[in-house]
């Protein structure tokens, strides 16, 4: 058999630098609090993201992330709800 050195898989190797963060657990009332905030605006930039994040002992890194990630939810679900809207009228895409 032959031995396939380290050299010709890259990516199987450590990167150098930064070690991956652990991913963050938020409590149901930071979730809360996240999730009201975010009913009310979508974007939250600035001193408004700041004073969120202090008052739920979160970095303003993890709530910036957390709004982006929430509105790729909110777009997706969205996308759902209207391919759905569009199947319930008959003008859906038909199955292959």
């Amino acid at each position: 058999g032959f031995l396939i050195s380290e050299c010709c898989f890259p990516l199987l190797k450590a990167k150098p630098g930064k070690a991956k963060r652990a991913r963050t657990t938020f409590s149901s009332e930071q979730l809360a609090r996240l999730e009201q905030e975010f009913s009310r605006q979508q974007y939250l930039v600035g001193q408004e993201r700041c004073l969120l994040a202090s008052s739920l002992q979160l970095t303003e890194e993890q709530v910036k992330v957390w709004f982006q990630n929430r509105r790729i939810k909110w777009r997706k679900q969205s996308l759902e709800q209207q391919q759905a809207k569009l199947a319930r009228m008959g003008l859906g895409t038909p199955e292959k």
